[in-house]
């Protein structure tokens, strides 16, 4: 009975990562279908009335929206689109509501993808002395000037099985800069300090 108990939870920890993973995917791309795709595949069938609502008019929406990201991303990376894409951020800036979320948004992106990333110095933070506590996290601003803080630096502490986490302001001699790769950290602090990153050091 132990062991079929032991082999069940043994299953469990194989299947379990594989599920949640590819549910989430889903989840995603259901989301995008229920909108995006959904749109894309009303707008080519009222085009093109010969084709046939479902999948083909899905697959045509996703290989669409690809198509048109990657457009985007070309025309910016010329004078002309960097140029459109300026004043289009403009205008989004113009908008009060629409300014606080896209700058949120478009900084958080920059940070994860773009080229200036924020996210690839990871560090500790000593909250303790005394105790010897300290936290994981990244170093995303070390120069606060602008706020009349010179000797501090700000650090975000992703929190474990969650995608939320806090912003800190700490002294710099509190922050120890951790040789490691940021992925690699970044799995870590996710997994709650169990993933199998951590065990390979």
């Amino acid at each position: 009975m132990n062991t079929l108990i032991r082999l069940f939870f043994k299953g469990l920890l194989v299947l379990l990562p594989a599920v949640i993973t590819f549910y989430l995917v889903y989840a995603i791309f259901m989301a995008l279908n229920n909108t995006l795709f959904s749109a894309l595949g009303r707008l080519f069938h009222q085009l093109l009335p010969q084709l046939e609502p479902g999948w083909p008019t899905t697959l045509l929406a996703i290989a669409s929206t690809l198509t048109l990201i990657t457009v985007v991303g070309i025309l910016a990376n010329n004078y002309l689109g960097r140029y459109l894409v300026r004043r289009f951020e403009q205008l989004m800036k113009r908008i009060p509501l629409v300014k606080l979320l896209y700058n949120a948004v478009g900084d958080l992106f920059n940070a994860l993808l773009g080229e200036d990333k924020r996210f690839n110095k990871p560090v500790l933070v000593c909250l303790s002395e005394e105790a010897g506590v300290r936290v994981a996290g990244f170093i995303t601003a070390e120069d606060l000037s602008h706020w009349g803080l010179n000797e501090e630096v700000a650090v975000y502490l992703p929190q474990s099985y969650n995608f939320a986490g806090n912003l800190i302001i700490v002294p710099a001699n509190r922050v120890t800069a951790l040789d490691q790769p940021a992925g690699d950290v970044t799995t870590f602090i996710v997994s709650g300090g169990v993933s199998s990153k951590s065990r390979e050091h």
